[in-house]
């Protein structure tokens, strides 16, 4: 239950990014809640390859190359899914970036109180 509560806000997170930011562009509803899902498969699947092959170049940035494998996870979603497009891989990076954040805004509301 609580998955497929977080797809639903991830989802609801890309509504609200394509909102805000003009070089992404998403149709309905039903294809946020499909980019949800794909990037996180994509993330499941893919992400952990990108950054084994990538290594050497993320160890020499100290990191800050893993936000260009999640721009290219993002690119490789607007590939797969019609009716979501990213214009290129500068708003695909601000929108991961963006992403990330808002996303965990919308989870913390998920957190149930531990101290009970």
């Amino acid at each position: 239950m609580k998955f497929i509560l977080r797809l639903l806000l991830s989802a609801l997170a890309v509504v609200i990014l394509s909102e805000l930011l003009p070089g992404v562009a998403v149709d309905t509803y039903i294809t946020a809640i499909l980019v949800a899902i794909v990037l996180s498969l994509l993330n499941f699947v893919v992400k952990p390859i990108l950054i084994v092959l990538t290594l050497p170049i993320t160890i020499v940035t100290l990191g800050i190359f893993l936000l260009f494998i999640n721009a290219i996870i993002i690119l490789l979603a607007d590939y797969f899914i019609p009716g979501f497009s990213v214009a290129n891989i500068w708003w695909a990076l601000l929108f991961s970036l963006l992403l990330s954040f808002l996303q965990s805004i919308l989870f913390s509301l998920l957190k149930e109180d531990k101290k009970k």
